[in-house]
């Protein structure tokens, strides 16, 4: 049975939390949900603090990766050297089967027509189901990272009960670098100036001098975001509205 929380005393924790460090915050998490609960990273080198703080207080801790098909080799090679160096428990998310005929016909051309409907099928889904009977879910999410993030609570329930939970959420860029550099932890394998933020290979591109951190994701799509921290996430199932949004019909 899943534990939940007040909205009220979701609020209150939530403001709380804005003072508290990340660890005390994962803590507090493991605590109070384990072992209904998971983190979920994307191995790139902003991911780093978190996995690395998770691994010191809670090393069982299940960790979901959303294995697109599309990685660059570099991030599965990654992904590999961290699991087995801090003997990470990666859990490996895949789409769900019943997409299979559609994806033989249209799956090729789908990061290029249509990434948020790709997104949605490789990324969204597959953490709707992986979280679908947890109590909680750890991300690393920033605020200075997008617009959609800026407004976001260290503390957020999303569909079915679910309690988001983002103990990095008021870091900086400055306060991962200068995380990374206190404890020596390994760096993505693509240069760090190109390649500020890494997702799927068909959608991400190395940035130009002057770019945002993430002008190289979803570049000229009109997409920032790849739904897990949007409305989407939380649509318990999709309305021929949604679809229709989601195709571009």
């Amino acid at each position: 049975m899943k534990k939940e929380l007040s909205p009220a005393e979701v609020e209150r924790l939530s403001e709380e939390f804005e003072s508290a460090t990340p660890q005390e915050i994962i803590q507090w998490a493991v605590d109070t949900f384990c072992p209904d609960m998971a983190l979920s990273s994307s191995f790139q080198t902003h991911s780093l603090p978190l996995l690395h703080m998770v691994k010191q207080i809670h090393p069982e801790m299940r960790i979901f990766f959303l294995e697109t098909g599309y990685h660059f080799w570099d991030t599965l090679m990654f992904r590999e050297q961290l699991e087995h160096l801090w003997g990470l428990n990666v859990v490996d998310l895949r789409r769900d089967d019943s997409w299979n005929t559609f994806l033989r016909r249209f799956g090729q051309d789908l990061p290029e027509t249509n990434p948020t409907l790709c997104c949605y099928i490789r990324k969204v889904q597959p953490m709707q189901i992986a979280t679908a009977d947890l109590s909680a879910w750890i991300t690393g999410i920033r605020r200075d990272q997008t617009e959609q993030r800026a407004n976001a609570r260290i503390l957020e329930y999303k569909r079915d009960g679910l309690l988001r939970i983002a103990p990095l959420l008021n870091w900086t860029k400055a306060d991962v670098e200068a995380y990374m550099y206190q404890y020596d932890l390994p760096k993505h394998p693509l240069p760090e100036d190109q390649y500020p933020s890494v997702g799927c290979k068909p959608c991400t591109r190395a940035v130009m001098p002057g770019e945002d951190d993430r002008a190289g994701r979803w570049a000229g799509k009109g997409k920032t975001e790849c739904g897990l921290h949007t409305d989407l996430f939380d649509k318990k199932t999709l309305t021929s509205e949604d679809f229709n949004l989601i195709t571009g019909k």
